[in-house]
């Protein structure tokens, strides 16, 4: 769905009260907050660039909590506002939050649901639907977060429709990002709502960043790990290696990289997800065969190449144990089911609908995709038809695939 679609609009059913103001944004600051998403909505509405053709926002930096605050590196940062002048604010910013696992201050929860009942916009950027979702602003809303802890979101709050593959989803009056750049797409998208796509444009280009961004989260969605990896040192091995599948490594290479010995490794893996790290790696690169087969036309020669097998025949084998089917056949199947759609970045015909189906998800050991109807203003190709219904809920989970060798 288009950045701008109308749906979001019809969500807003509160009047901005008399004491906030349109062009005034606050962002909330919390210890232990990573700077990079911090600085992001300080970017986007704390700098005048009128000069260039972007109307200028008046910031206000708000502790949501007793300072100093510390962030990324052991820097300390001072906000120079508190909670209350949130009372003044059109649009309220949660840039991010120090832990999925703690909850979020109540003095700042209340200042966030005054807010809202007040008209004010409210956002959360990464980690920050977590806080939004405290306060309860999720409640029977669509949204997002970094993949990585979108399981966690959707199984501590049922309520929220989380989606893990959008960039960011606006629900008229509550908006969420997913990581890190998708925040700037959030802000972008907020900064067009309010002055049109010349002034989106203009910010855009002063930031060196594209004015819209394609596609969403599912190249980069991990389905096999439970999410109490994210906070692990192997978290930072685990992404690699996803980041990685296209080349030719072994266990031994990842025991490398998180300086264990191979035995070590394999118990610290073990004991975190349940699965053995050879068998996870295997069905990583399955399951990346298996996008590759379902939103490309590359041969199953090229898959295998590009998702690091041998050879096309180990892809073949380890692709019928997990699927129950050759990759030729699960393409044929796929696309008699899908209608053939847009191209993807590397030229070749993909096909619409979400990138696993879930039949084929379940018996990779992933979660089942969101059902069909489309959300309110989420952040889908340009191009594509909105719909204007709300998504149905995602049945998140982390499961573990089989033992399978």
């Amino acid at each position: 769905m288009s950045h701008d679609s109308t749906a979001a609009s019809e969500n807003v059913t509160r009047k901005l009260s008399g004491r906030r103001r349109k062009e005034i944004v606050a962002v909330l600051l919390f210890s232990g907050g990573p700077i990079f998403e911090s600085s992001i909505p300080l970017s986007v509405f704390g700098v005048d660039r009128q000069d260039a053709g972007v109307p200028r926002y008046r910031l206000l930096v708000c502790a949501g909590e007793e300072g100093p605050l510390r962030t990324t590196g052991g820097l300390e940062l001072t906000a120079p506002h508190g909670l209350e002048a949130i009372s003044r604010a059109g649009t309220v910013v949660v840039p991010a939050w120090r832990s999925i696992t703690s909850p979020p201050p109540e003095e700042s929860l209340n200042a966030l649901r005054q807010a809202h009942e007040e008209g004010a916009r409210i956002v959360g950027l990464c980690t920050g639907a977590f806080v939004l979702a405290a306060a309860g602003l999720l409640d029977g809303r669509p949204a997002t977060t970094h993949w990585m802890y979108a399981p966690t979101l959707a199984k501590r709050y049922p309520s929220v429709h989380v989606d893990p593959r959008e960039l960011f989803v606006d629900d008229g009056d509550v908006l969420t990002s997913a990581g890190t750049a998708a925040g700037i797409d959030l802000c972008l998208h907020i900064v067009r709502s309010d002055h049109g796509s010349e002034a989106a444009g203009a910010l855009a280009r002063r930031l060196v960043v594209p004015p819209r961004r394609s596609g969403g989260q599912e190249r980069y969605l991990d389905r096999s790990l439970p999410e109490e990896i994210g906070a692990d040192p192997l978290a930072e091995v685990v992404a690699w290696a996803l980041e990685h599948l296209h080349e030719q490594f072994d266990v031994e290479t990842l025991a490398a990289r998180a300086y264990m010995s191979r035995r070590t490794f394999d118990r610290r893996f073990r004991s975190l997800t349940g699965s053995a790290p050879l068998q996870w790696l295997i069905t990583q690169r399955v399951l990346q065969a298996q996008r590759l087969l379902e939103t490309s036309d590359y041969s199953v020669d090229e898959v295998a190449s590009r998702c690091g097998f041998r050879s096309p025949v180990a892809l073949r084998g380890h692709f019928r144990r997990q699927l129950g089917s050759s990759p030729a056949a699960y393409r044929a199947a796929y696309r008699a089911r899908r209608p053939q759609g847009e191209r993807s970045a590397d030229g070749n015909t993909a096909a619409t609908g979400p990138a696993t189906s879930s039949s084929s998800a379940a018996s990779a050991g992933s979660p089942a995709s969101p059902a069909s109807p489309a959300t309110p203003a989420v952040h889908r190709p340009e191009g594509h038809v909105p719909h204007q219904t709300r998504r149905t809920p995602a049945t998140l989970s982390a499961s573990v695939p089989g033992q399978r060798s």
